[in-house]
C-alpha cells in the first residue's frame, strides 16, 4: 500500500500525547496507526479519517502480539517512518513499598516493550536509510524523588537504551529523540489511571505528598498537549533533532536544578574522584 506523507505507529494512543501525535500526524497529512488496548477511544478519529487512520489492539507488555502486529503493518504499509513509544502509566510508591512485581510489570510496560516493538521495525529503517523513533520519557528519566523512585528507573532506562541507539543508528540516517514532559494535562493522573503501591505509614508524611499530588491534580497540569505534539514535530523536522527534548517549563526548571546539583556535587569530590588512578609518574 502507497501512501503519501509519513506512515506513524503510535502506541497509547488513545490519549494524552499519542492522541495529540496522532491528531497532529492526521492534520499534516500523515498516516496514523494508532495503537491501544481499547481501541474504542480512537473510534471518533477513525471515522473522521478512515483513509488515513487505523486503530489496533496491542498491550505492549504482549511480546508476540508486538512481533505480530509489526510484521503486519509491515506487510500491508510497507514501512513505518516513525515510531512513537508512547504507552505507559504512573506508578507511586516508595521503594520499600514497590514489590518485585509491580517494578517487573512497569518494565515491561515502559522498558521491554517499547524495546521489541523498536527491534521488529529498525531493520527496515536502518535499510531504508531513514527514519524516526520518538521515545516518551519524563523530566523523571533524568531525576527523582520520593515515592516515584521506579517509575523514574524504567524511565532512565529508557533514556539509556536511547541514547546508545542513537549513537548506533545516526549513520544510516535514523534519529531517535527521547522526549522528557514535566507534568500535562494527559490521563496519566486521572481516576483510575494512576497505580499506587499499598502504602506503609513510615512513608506517610514523605510519599504521601506525592500520593496526595497525583490524586488531586488530574487537571491542573501545566502542559498542553497539543503544543507538545507541535514541539515534538518541530524537533523532528529539524535538521538537527536533539537527542532530548525536555517539554513544559517545570521540566526545564527541573532538570536544569538537577544538572546545576550533578555539577557542583561533582566538583566537590572531583579530587577524591581523580585520585582513584594509578599512579604513573
Amino acid at each position: 500500500m502507497t501512501r503519501k506523507g509519513k506512515v506513524w505507529l503510535v502506541t497509547g494512543a488513545s490519549s494524552g500525547f499519542g492522541r495529540a501525535l496522532a491528531q497532529a500526524a492526521v492534520d499534516a497529512g500523515d498516516t496514523v496507526i494508532g495503537t491501544a488496548r481499547r481501541t474504542e477511544a480512537l473510534a471518533d478519529l477513525v471515522t473522521a479519517h478512515p483513509d488515513r487512520v487505523e486503530a489496533i489492539a496491542l498491550d505492549v507488555t504482549d511480546g508476540e502480539r508486538i512481533d505480530a502486529v509489526a510484521a503486519d503493518v509491515l506487510a500491508r504499509y510497507g514501512r513505518v517512518d516513525v515510531l512513537v513509544n508512547n504507552a505507559g502509566r504512573t506508578q507511586v510508591g516508595a521503594f520499600e513499598e514497590t514489590t518485585d512485581r509491580e517494578l517487573r510489570d512497569l518494565f515491561e510496560l515502559h522498558v521491554f516493550g517499547p524495546a521489541r516493538l523498536t527491534r521488529a521495525l529498525l531493520p527496515h529503517m536502518r535499510e531504508r536509510g531513514s527514519g524516526s523513533i520518538v521515545n516518551i520519557s519524563s523530566l523523571g528519566g533524568q531525576l527523582s524523588f520520593a515515592g516515584f523512585s521506579a517509575y523514574s528507573a524504567t524511565k532512565a532506562a529508557l533514556e539509556q537504551l536511547s541514547e546508545g541507539l542513537a549513537d548506533e543508528v545516526t549513520p544510516f540516517g535514523v534519529k531517535v529523540l527521547i522526549v522528557e514532559p514535566g507534568a500535562f494535562r494527559t490521563n496519566l493522573f486521572g481516576k483510575g489511571a494512576a497505580y499506587f503501591s499499598q502504602e506503609h505509614p513510615a512513608y506517610a508524611e514523605k510519599v504521601g505528598a506525592t500520593r496526595k499530588v497525583v490524586r488531586e491534580g488530574d487537571g491542573t497540569q501545566p502542559g498542553d498537549p497539543a503544543k507538545a505534539a507541535a514541539a515534538i514535530r518541530l524537533a523532528l523536522d529539524a535538521e538537527n533533532t536533539p537527542l532530548r527534548l525536555a517539554l513544559g517549563s517545570d521540566a526545564v526548571d527541573s532538570l536544569v536544578a538537577h544538572l546545576d546539583a550533578v555539577r557542583t556535587e561533582l566538583a566537590t569530590w572531583e579530587e577524591v574522584s581523580r585520585g582513584t588512578d594509578f599512579d604513573t609518574r
